[in-house]
C-alpha cells in the first residue's frame, strides 16, 4: 500500500495505523517464521517514512536471509515477479503479502482471494488396506469413509499430544482405484513421514508415496469462489458439498478438487501436477479478474483463520495439547476403536481439570501476542495466548487462548498483559466470525 496523494490528517492517521497493524502482523508472522531474522528488524515510529524505510529493510533483510537451500513452490517465480514480499516458511520461500495483508484479508471476505498452499505436505497411500492403517493412525475413523469424503482429523502420539491436524481425503483414480491423500502441516510434514515408517512396516501391502514436490496445491476462497470456477472445472466438479472431493481435469489435466480451505469462506482446493500449476494460477487469475480477485499470502491467512477460529500448529497445537482441551473432541472418534494415543485419549476426555481453547476480544487496538500472560480480576495467572492479531473483519483486537477450566466461561472478564500493561478482554463464543448463509 502507498499513502494517498491528499488525504486530511485524520485519514493519514487511521491510514498508519493501519499500515502499523499490517506492518506488525508482517514481522508477527516472521517471528513465528524465521527468529533470526525477526529480531533484525526494527519497528515503525512515525508516519514521515519511518513505515516505509522499516519495511523496505524487512524486505532486504527477507530476501538476504533466503538462498538456495530453501525450497521453492511452482509458483516461486509468478510470486517474485508480481511483488511479493517472501519468508522463509518450513524451510520453503513463501510469499507472507502482495497489495498488503488488510487489502488481501477484505478480498477474501468480500470477493475472493487464491493462495499458494504449495508448501502443504501431501501424502498418498494406496492399496487394500490404505483405509485400515490411516484409522489406526488417525483419531478419526477412516475405514468407513465413501468415496468423494474429506475428514478433518489427528494424528496423536500414544500419550494423546498432538503430532498433527490433518484432512484425509478418500479418492477415486482415473483408473477406478481407491486410495487416500493426506494433506499434513508443511512444519510438520518430515516428521510425519519418520514418524509412519514403523506403522507402514505393519502394511506392506499399502504403497506410500509423499507427492508433494510433484504437485502443487491451490486454495480459491471467499463468496465468489464459486462463481469464478465455473468456467474452469467440470459441472461435477461444481456440485461438490462441503467437504467432499473429487478427481478430475482442469481443462483436460488431472486435478484434485476439494470444497474445504482454512479461511471460514466458501471455496476449493486444488491438486495439480507441478508442471500444469502455473497455468492453472494464470487461469484462476485470469477468471477472477470481474471478481476483484487477489493473490494472497500467508499473513492473510493467518488473519483470516484466526477470525475463524481455526487452530494453527505450533500456536495452538503442539504434543503438549490434547484434542479435548483444543475443543476439537469431535475429531476423535473413540467409541469401538484403538488406534494411537487411543487410551490416553479415553482418559483425557474425562479430565475436567485441563486448560480450554477460548477467544477473546480486546478492549483497544493493540493486538495481544502468543505467549502474553492472562489473568482473572484478582490479578491470579489463569492462562496465556496462543494466536493474536488485529481483526480487519471486526476492527477489534482478538485472541485464542488456554485458560483455567474456572474462567473459560463465555462473558468472564479477563486481562492480558500486553508489554506490561494490563489489557481488558472479555471471553466470547468461537469462532469470532462466521460466513453468512446463502440462501
Amino acid at each position: 500500500m502507498e499513502l494517498p496523494a491528499q488525504c486530511d490528517s485524520s485519514a493519514s492517521l487511521s491510514f498508519f495505523k493501519w499500515k502499523q497493524d499490517t506492518y506488525s502482523h508482517s514481522k508477527r508472522v516472521l517471528k513465528f517464521l524465521h527468529p533470526t531474522l525477526y529480531f533484525g528488524l526494527a519497528g515503525p515510529t512515525t508516519v514521515n517514512g519511518s513505515v516505509l524505510e522499516a519495511e523496505q529493510l524487512f524486505v532486504d533483510k527477507a530476501n538476504f536471509f533466503m538462498s538456495s537451500q530453501l525450497a521453492a513452490t511452482p509458483l516461486l517465480a509468478w510470486h517474485q515477479a508480481h511483488g511479493a514480499r517472501m519468508a522463509e516458511f518450513a524451510n520453503y520461500q513463501m510469499p507472507i503479502q502482495y497489495a498488503g495483508i488488510v487489502s488481501e484479508h477484505n478480498a477474501t471476505r468480500t470477493a475472493v482471494g487464491v493462495f499458494d498452499i504449495s508448501h502443504m505436505g501431501r501424502l498418498r497411500f494406496d492399496g487394500p488396506r490404505a483405509d485400515q492403517l490411516l484409522d489406526h493412525l488417525l483419531t478419526r475413523r477412516v475405514v468407513d469413509m465413501q468415496t468423494g469424503q474429506v475428514r478433518y482429523s489427528l494424528i496423536c502420539n500414544v500419550e494423546g499430544g498432538i503430532l498433527d491436524d490433518v484432512l484425509v481425503s478418500c479418492l477415486e483414480s482415473p483408473s477406478g482405484k481407491n486410495y487416500f491423500l493426506l494433506v499434513v502441516n508443511s512444519s510438520n510434514r518430515a516428521k510425519i513421514v519418520h514418524w509412519l515408517q514403523p506403522h507402514l512396516a505393519d502394511f506392506p501391502d499399502v504403497e506410500f508415496h509423499d507427492v508433494t514436490d510433484a504437485t502443487a496445491m491451490i486454495a480459491i476462497q471467499g463468496p465468489k469462489a464459486i462463481e469464478l470456477c465455473k468456467p474452469l472445472l467440470p459441472a461435477s466438479a461444481l456440485t461438490l458439498g462441503y467437504y467432499r472431493a473429487k478427481v478430475t481435469d482442469q481443462m483436460s489435466k488431472p486435478c484434485m478438487v476439494s470444497r474445504t480451505g482454512y479461511t471460514g469462506e466458501d471455496g476449493w482446493e486444488l491438486v495439480v501436477k507441478a508442471e500444469d500449476a502455473a497455468r492453472v494460477w494464470e487461469s484462476i487469475m485470469m477468471a477472477g479478474r470481474e471478481f476483484g480477485v487477489q493473490p494472497v499470502g500467508l499473513g492473510a491467512r493467518d488473519t483470516l483463520r484466526l477470525e475463524a477460529a481455526m487452530p494453527l500448529y505450533g500456536h495452538e497445537l503442539d504434543e503438549t495439547v490434547d484434542p479435548y482441551q483444543a475443543g476439537l473432541g469431535f475429531a476423535c472418534n473413540l467409541k469401538d476403536r484403538i488406534f494411537v494415543g487411543s487410551e490416553a485419549l479415553i482418559q483425557k476426555s474425562k479430565d475436567s481439570m485441563i486448560q480450554k481453547r477460548v477467544g477473546l476480544i480486546l478492549d483497544g487496538r493493540r493486538a495481544a501476542r502468543q505467549g502474553a500472560e492472562i489473568f482473572d480480576t484478582d490479578s491470579r495467572l489463569v492462562g496465556q495466548v496462543t494466536s493474536g492479531s488485529f481483526s480487519p473483519t471486526l476492527d477489534k483486537p482478538i485472541a485464542m487462548a488456554y485458560v483455567n477450566p474456572s474462567v473459560a466461561i463465555v462473558g468472564t472478564a479477563l486481562d492480558v498483559d500486553i508489554r506490561g500493561t494490563k489489557v481488558s478482554s472479555v471471553i466470547v463464543q468461537l469462532p469470532f466470525y462466521k460466513r453468512p448463509q446463502s440462501l
